[in-house]
């Protein structure tokens, strides 16, 4: 028997954006798995083609919908699309962002536009389209994909921490205006850590050195498992990875103190030992030709578990473990009174 969120066949109609490569691509192999009808969204058609054909000889069914998320008119029509192919949206997943490595003095603010408008407009024209759908039928699940940024920000990032603490902010509004509306419609927001994905070699930047990540990264097929979790149970957010944690209670705990080692440690932590190439392209305006898949090339650092994660999804095991051993105390302290009397 079908869940609640695949229209009773098992099958649910899902929508990626960010799709063609890193983090939204290994989401879109991890919904192929369950034989998922999916609405692919990114603009590089060659990524498109690679995410579809994984779909298709996964089980799946996939429709390339090439745009660009901050184009909130293209957004929409995608929708539209895909619903008229595949039937009523039951899943909505936002992972198309984009980010720029400078100092903020030295961006342009053309650019520090472009982010916001990819990274945070881009989530909440997703969020519309996806609302304006699923609010008349009072059914539907959408994930918006944050980071431990959205509540610790960092040096040379400020675009994108910036946006994912808007989105943070967006997200708590919208729940708040579904509660009222007492509408079964559910929006949860996965915060993930560093993730080894193809940006490193393609977002702008015009440090010296190549970007990297500040710390070893996560496989991204760990957080893509994190949000197709979220996307089917009414959690209101997941912190993924014990990083995260470290950032958001740090952050609560000594963000002053936070201030002056991030000034000491993460701009050399965020650059590596190789300079930037002169003739580097980047993605922020356009697509980077090829198909990138969801990988970056740290593999050989990144990390493959996350127990952390495992405890988050199990928390109904443990807690049930929880009371069965704490009904042990109970019942062995009795049969020692009983014994002692």
């Amino acid at each position: 028997m079908g869940s609640k969120l695949d229209g009773g066949d098992g099958r649910p109609v899902v929508m990626i954006t960010g799709a063609s490569a890193g983090v939204g691509r290994a989401v879109v192999r991890e919904f192929a798995k369950q034989g998922a009808r999916i609405g692919l969204i990114a603009r590089g058609r060659d990524g498109l083609e690679g995410a579809a054909n994984e779909v298709w000889q996964a089980g799946g069914e996939a429709l390339m919908l090439p745009c660009d998320v901050a184009d909130a008119d293209a957004v929409d029509a995608a929708a539209e699309k895909l619903e008229t192919v595949f039937g009523p949206i039951d899943i909505w997943v936002n992972a198309a962002f984009a980010g720029v490595f400078s100092r903020f003095i030295d961006m342009s603010l053309a650019d520090y536009h472009r982010v916001t408008d990819v990274t945070y407009h881009g989530q909440v024209h997703g969020t519309h389209a996806a609302l304006k759908r699923m609010l008349p039928r009072n059914r539907g699940s959408i994930v918006l994909v944050g980071s431990a940024l959205a509540y610790r920000g960092i040096p040379l990032q400020s675009a994108y921490c910036g946006a994912k603490h808007a989105i943070q902010g967006f997200h708590d509004s919208i729940r708040a205006e579904l509660f009222h509306a007492k509408r079964d419609v559910h929006v949860s927001m996965v915060q993930l850590p560093g993730v080894n994905t193809p940006q490193f070699d393609w977002i702008r930047t015009n440090l010296p050195n190549k970007p990297r990540p500040a710390s070893p990264p996560y496989q991204p097929e760990i957080p893509a498992k994190a949000i197709v979790f979220a996307a089917h149970h009414k959690r209101k957010s997941i912190k993924l990875g014990w990083p995260t944690w470290k950032a958001i209670w740090g952050d609560r705990m000594a963000s002053g103190l936070l201030d002056h080692y991030l000034a000491q440690t993460a701009f050399d932590g965020q650059q590596g030992a190789e300079p930037v190439s002169a003739d580097r392209k980047d993605n922020l305006y356009e697509p980077v030709p090829g198909d990138h898949g969801a990988h970056g090339r740290f593999d050989d650092e990144a990390r493959t578990h996350s127990s952390q994660l495992w405890i988050t999804t199990h928390r109904t095991l443990l807690g049930v473990g929880a009371a069965a051993l704490a009904g042990l105390g109970v019942a062995g302290a009795l049969f020692a009174r009983r014994k002692a009397a």
